[in-house]
C-alpha cells in the first residue's frame, strides 16, 4: 500500500476533525509528497481563461484557510477551491461539529464558516504558485454582524488580484439565514454590488444548494446569464437524509455530503446544463468517487468536476484513479476528448430519482 493511503488509513484512527487538521498541517509542511497523475491531453478542459489538464478539482471546505495550497498543488488537482473565508474569523459552531458515516461512503458537518479570515487568506493566496493549479476562493458571510452586500464585494476585492476565480457561497446550511440569499432577487443585488465595487473581478460563480425548490431554478439560471456570472457550482451538502443511511452519526444536524448525494446534485447539476446550455460553465460537485461517477458529472453537464468525501476517505491515491478511469472510459465511448462528452446525458440525469 502507498505510503499516502497508509496516512489516510492512519488518520480514520483520529476523531474527524482532529484527523483533518492533521491532514492539513502534513500538507502544509510538504510531508504529502508530490503525486505523479497520468497526462491524457484528452481529459483537458478550457476554464477560468486558462486550460485545466485535469479537469478533477478539491471542493470548498477542505482548506478554509489557504493553508495547504502548495501541498494541495503537488498532489495533481487540476483545481484547488480554497475556503469559505468571511471577512472577520469566527471560531466556528461547537465541537463536535464533524461526523463520518464510513458505511454510507459518507460525512456530516457542521462547522459554521470556521476561519481565520479574509486578511491572511488573501495574504497566502498571493503567495500560492497558480503556474500548475488553478486556484479559486469561496467567500462566505459571518454567522454574526453579516452585511452581505457590503461583505461580499469586500471579500472579492481582497482576493481578486490572487484568484483564477470566486465562487460566492450562498448555500451551506450551517450559517442561519444564508440560503435565503439564494432568491433571485438577493443574489442579484449582491451580484450588482460586486460588479460595482470590483469591475475587474475574475469569473464569478455561485454554489447552489441541493435542496433549492426546482421550481426557483430557471429564474435563478437566467439571473446569472444576466448578470454576466461565469457559471454555477452545484451542489453544496444537503440537509436530506436518505432511508439507506446507515451510519449512526445519521441523525446530527449539519450537511451530508458523500455518496447519498450523488442523485440529488447530478439531478440538478443536469437541470441547469438543459436551462443554461453552454451559456454557463458548470462545475459537478456531490458523491464522486469512482471513474463512472466524474463521467456521470460530465454527461449531466459539468466541465469540471469536484471532489471532497471521497478524497477524504480514499486520499491522494483517488486522482491517479480517477484520471486513468476517465482516460479508460473514452476509449470505451469512443469519444475523441471529454469535451465531447458534456451533456450528453443531461436529458435523462435531469430524471433520476434524488
Amino acid at each position: 500500500m502507498p505510503v499516502a493511503d497508509l496516512a489516510t488509513a492512519a488518520l480514520r484512527l483520529l476523531e474527524p476533525e482532529t484527523a483533518h487538521n492533521a491532514a492539513i498541517a502534513a500538507l502544509r509542511l510538504g510531508l504529502a509528497g508530490r503525486q505523479r497523475v497520468p497526462a491524457d491531453p484528452r481529459l483537458a478542459m478550457p476554464a477560468f481563461g486558462r486550460t485545466i489538464a485535469l479537469p478533477i478539482g478539491l471542493a470548498a471546505g477542505f482548506d478554509k484557510n489557504a493553508a495547504a495550497l502548495a501541498g494541495l498543488s503537488r498532489l495533481g488537482f487540476g483545481f484547488v477551491e480554497a475556503g469559505t473565508v468571511t471577512r472577520r474569523p469566527q471560531p466556528g459552531n461547537p465541537k463536535p461539529r464533524l461526523f463520518r458515516l464510513e458505511d454510507d461512503g459518507a460525512l456530516i458537518n457542521r462547522m459554521g464558516f470556521n476561519n481565520l479570515g479574509i486578511e491572511g487568506f488573501a495574504a497566502r493566496l498571493a503567495r500560492a504558485d497558480r503556474a500548475l493549479t488553478a486556484l479559486g476562493a469561496n467567500l462566505g458571510i459571518n454567522k454574526e454582524g453579516a452585511d452581505p452586500l457590503a461583505d461580499y464585494p469586500a471579500l472579492v476585492a481582497a482576493v481578486a488580484p490572487h484568484a483564477d476565480y470566486v465562487a460566492i457561497n450562498v448555500s451551506s446550511p450551517n450559517t442561519p439565514g444564508l440560503r435565503d440569499l439564494q432568491a433571485a432577487d438577493r443574489l442579484a443585488a449582491i451580484l450588482d454590488a460586486i460588479r460595482a465595487a470590483v469591475p475587474n473581478a475574475p469569473p464569478l460563480f455561485v454554489k447552489l444548494a441541493p435542496d433549492l425548490d426546482e421550481a426557483a431554478l430557471p429564474e435563478l439560471v437566467d439571473m446569472a446569464i444576466g448578470r454576466a456570472v461565469a457559471g454555477l457550482i452545484v451542489s453544496n451538502t444537503t440537509l436530506a437524509r436518505p432511508e439507506s443511511l446507515h451510519g449512526a452519526a445519521r441523525g446530527e444536524a449539519g450537511g451530508l455530503s458523500g455518496a447519498p448525494l450523488f442523485n440529488r446534485a447530478t439531478r440538478m447539476l443536469a437541470r441547469a446544463r438543459l436551462l443554461a446550455g453552454d451559456r454557463l460553465l458548470l462545475i459537478g460537485v456531490g458523491g464522486v468517487a469512482t471513474p463512472e461517477q466524474a463521467l456521470a458529472k460530465f454527461r449531466a453537464g459539468a466541465s469540471l468536476v469536484q471532489v471532497y468525501t471521497a478524497f477524504v476517505y480514499q486520499g491522494p491515491s483517488l486522482l491517479p484513479r480517477l484520471a486513468a478511469g476517465l482516460s479508460a472510459l473514452l476509449d470505451q465511448y469512443g469519444a475523441a476528448t471529454l469535451a465531447e462528452l458534456v451533456g450528453r446525458d443531461a436529458d435523462r440525469l435531469a430524471e433520476i430519482a434524488p
